[in-house]
């Protein structure tokens, strides 16, 4: 079998590959010219070498993201010229979204949903899975707020981090297996507020500090006024807590890496 990883490069790409190279025929999607192998050359910008990338694929998982907050409607672009370099073929197309998407009216998750939503009118195989916010995300965003005396979070913010492994444990299952439409979403197996998150990764980082919960203007401040809309109340549970997490990450220093800063 033969896959083709889009955002292999990427936090959930990475581990992704990981899982499904003893299983199959791993290619990785990237836009500049690398002799390592399994890597194969493709730009989702501009369509670029994508036909030969997809070549002779069964499945594609679709893990990039443009992260692009500015300008989120290049997830969608990007996902119209992934279909559009498919052609005739119909390998199995699998895209992992964000829980909340049909939900929280911000700019990059309704990307994701219309992202979503041109898999579904394309014709081809697919199926989709929607996972809460990684625990590396969350550490990466907690980091620089506790960097003053006062640690300050979003008031109102639940949220429930998931381990990206187990996301890429469902993934590469997924992959393997025959179209399923939507599947169950995937979140941690804990719902808390941000200001519990925030306080389990001072105590882990050993920092003294106060935490304070005001409300926030902009992108950050309309995601954490959205409740539990960000959670996958009716989805499965993976098995890694957030402290679980910091611990796992913590170096012989004390310092806690995210694994967006590999």
């Amino acid at each position: 079998m033969r896959v083709l990883i889009t955002g292999g490069t990427g936090v959930l790409g990475r581990e992704l590959a990981k899982r499904l190279r003893d299983r199959a025929e791993v290619r990785i999607l990237t836009r500049s010219h690398r002799a390592e192998p399994g890597f194969v050359r493709g730009d989702l910008e501009t369509g670029e070498s994508l036909a030969e990338a997809i070549a002779g694929v069964d499945a594609i998982a679709h893990c990039a993201s443009a992260v692009d907050y500015r300008r989120p409607w290049r997830d969608v672009a990007q996902t119209r010229r992934l279909l559009e370099a498919l052609g005739d073929a119909r390998p199995h197309l699998v895209y992992v979204s964000i829980v909340g998407a049909d939900k929280v009216p911000v700019g990059f998750l309704r990307a994701k949903l219309e992202s979503e939503q041109v898999i579904e009118a394309s014709g081809s195989a697919w199926t989709v899975l929607r996972a809460t916010e990684f625990h590396d995300l969350i550490l990466r965003f907690l980091t620089p707020m506790a960097r003053g005396p006062v640690a300050v979070v979003p008031r109102g913010a639940l949220l429930q981090p998931v381990e990206v492994g187990e996301v890429a444990d469902r993934v590469a299952g997924l992959v393997m297996g025959p179209p399923a439409g939507r599947v169950r979403d995937l979140g941690g197996p804990q719902v808390v507020p941000m200001e519990e998150l925030m306080r389990t990764y001072l105590k882990v980082a050993g920092r003294r500090r106060r935490v304070l919960a005001i409300p926030l203007p902009g992108r950050l401040g309309a995601i954490a006024g959205v409740g539990d809309d960000l959670v996958a109340a009716d989805g499965d549970r993976g098995e890694m807590t957030f402290e679980e997490y910091l611990r796992s990450r913590t170096g012989v220093d004390g310092s806690i890496a995210h694994r967006y800063s590999e």
